[in-house]
C-alpha cells in the first residue's frame, strides 16, 4: 500500500513522460490541477460534491487529522459515484482538500506536506547539499511534531501510516548523511547531525539494532569532527563496555583517528584502537576490522603487515563460509560470526531489497554497501 500523496507523485511523473500514458490517462485529476484555483474555486469544487467546509471547520479537522487523506477517506466512502469518470473527478475531493490545508494551515505538519518536503531534498540534493539540507531538517521537525501529535512510537509504526513516497526508515539514513555532507561546508550542519542522531536515538530505542549503530557512529563522527573528542571517546567507551563484540563500534572509534580533518588525526591510536577489538573473544565483523588494519597498515608503508592481515581476513572468511555449508556451526557461532565485507553469498540468503539493512553488517543500505 502506498499513500494517495505517493500515488499522485508517480502518475504526475509517468504523465509527463509518456504520451501513450497522458492520453490514456486524460480525465485523470492531480494536486497539480489545483494549482492555479483559488481558495474560492477549491471550495466550489469540494460543495459540487455535496461537502461544505470552512477555514474553522476544517482547521479542527485538520488538528485532529495527520493528513488530508485521513480526512477525504471517510468523506468518499460515503458517496457513491458512477462510472469511471465520475470516480477520476472524485480524486478532487483528496485535492482540495489537501491544497486548502497547505495554504491555509502551512505550520500544521500533515503526510501530503512532508512527503513534499522530502521529495524536494531528494530533487536538489546531488547538487545542492546545503539546501536539500535545511528542506530536510524542516521535514525532520515536522516528523518530530506528527509523532507527538500521534502517540506513535517507533518509525515502523509511523512507516506503517505514512506510506509515502519514501519510507522514514531510509529518509533518516539519508538526511544523516546529507548532513554530513553538508558539514563539509558549513559546520552547523554538523551540529544538526549530532542533533538529529541524538534525538532519534532517545526516540526509538527498541528499534533496528542496525540503524541505532549507523546512528551512534553518525553521532561520534560528528562529534570528533567539531573537535568535540573526549564526548566521542566517552559515547564509545559507553556503547563497547555494554557490547564488545560490536565491531564495527570498534572500527567506527579507530576512523575517527583515521578519517578526520581536524588535529586529533593519530593513526597510532587508530590501529590500537582495531587491534583491541581483534583481540574480544568472538568479535562481530572481524574480517572488516582485519581489513581495516591492512588498509592502515598500507597507508604507512607496511605492506607485509599489510598483506598478512589480508590473508588473515580471507582465511577468516573462507572458515566462516564452509562452517556454513557444512552446517558444522552452532547456532550461537553462527549468531556471533563475522562476515565479510562483500555481497552475502547466496547460501541461507535470502532476497534483498534495495532499501533493506545489508546483510553485511554495516548497517547502511543493501544498495549504498553491497548492492552498490
Amino acid at each position: 500500500m502506498i499513500s494517495w500523496v505517493a500515488m499522485d507523485r508517480i502518475v504526475e511523473k509517468q504523465r509527463a513522460a509518456d504520451p501513450e500514458y497522458r492520453k490514456n490517462a486524460a480525465g485523470k485529476v492531480l494536486r497539480s490541477d489545483a494549482k492555479w484555483l483559488t481558495d474560492g474555486e477549491l471550495l466550489t469544487k469540494l460543495r459540487s460534491f455535496g461537502i461544505d467546509v470552512a477555514r474553522s471547520s476544517l482547521g479542527q479537522l485538520c488538528r485532529a487529522s495527520l493528513s488530508a487523506q485521513e480526512i477525504a477517506q471517510p468523506l468518499l466512502d460515503e458517496r457513491t459515484f458512477n462510472g469511471k469518470q465520475e470516480q477520476m473527478e472524485s480524486d478532487w475531493i483528496w485535492i482540495c482538500l489537501t491544497a486548502l490545508w497547505q495554504r491555509w494551515f502551512p505550520d500544521q505538519p500533515c503526510f501530503e506536506i512532508l512527503d513534499d518536503k522530502i521529495q524536494l531534498g531528494y530533487e536538489v540534493r546531488p547538487s545542492e547539499a546545503t539546501v536539500a539540507s535545511r528542506v530536510w531538517l524542516e521535514a525532520w521537525d515536522d516528523v518530530l511534531r506528527i509523532f507527538d501529535r500521534s502517540g506513535m512510537q517507533s518509525i515502523r509504526e509511523f512507516d506503517l501510516r505514512f506510506e509515502g513516497t519514501q519510507s522514514l526508515f531510509n529518509w533518516i539514513q539519508d538526511l544523516e548523511d546529507e548532513l554530513w555532507r553538508a558539514g563539509r561546508w558549513d559546520r552547523r550542519f554538523l551540529k544538526a547531525r549530532i542533533a538529529v542522531c541524538k534525538e532519534a536515538l532517545r526516540r526509538f530505542r527498541d528499534d533496528d539494532r542496525l540503524s541505532t549503530e549507523n546512528r551512534r557512529r553518525a553521532l561520534a563522527e560528528s562529534l570528533f569532527e567539531l573537535g568535540e573528542a573526549e564526548e566521542a571517546e566517552g559515547l564509545y567507551c559507553e556503547w563497547l563496555n555494554q557490547n564488545p563484540r560490536w565491531g564495527w563500534g570498534w572500527i567506527g572509534w579507530s576512523d575517527c583517528y583515521r578519517f578526520t580533518h581536524t588535529e586529533f588525526r593519530d593513526w597510532a591510536r587508530s590501529e590500537q584502537l582495531l587491534r583491541e577489538g581483534l583481540a574480544v573473544a568472538e568479535v562481530g565483523n572481524r574480517t572488516d576490522i582485519l581489513d581495516r588494519l591492512a588498509d592502515l597498515c598500507k597507508e604507512q608503508g607496511r605492506t607485509e603487515e599489510a598483506h598478512e592481515f589480508r590473508q588473515e581476513s580471507k582465511n577468516s572468511t573462507a572458515a566462516a563460509e564452509t562452517w556454513l555449508i557444512n552446517g558444522s556451526a552452532s547456532a550461537a557461532t553462527v549468531a556471533a560470526m563475522p562476515r565479510a565485507n562483500s555481497a552475502p553469498s547466496s547460501v541461507g540468503a535470502r532476497k534483498m531489497g534495495r532499501n533493506d539493512p545489508c546483510l553485511c553488517g554495516s548497517g547502511k543500505k543493501y544498495k549504498k554497501c553491497c548492492g552498490a
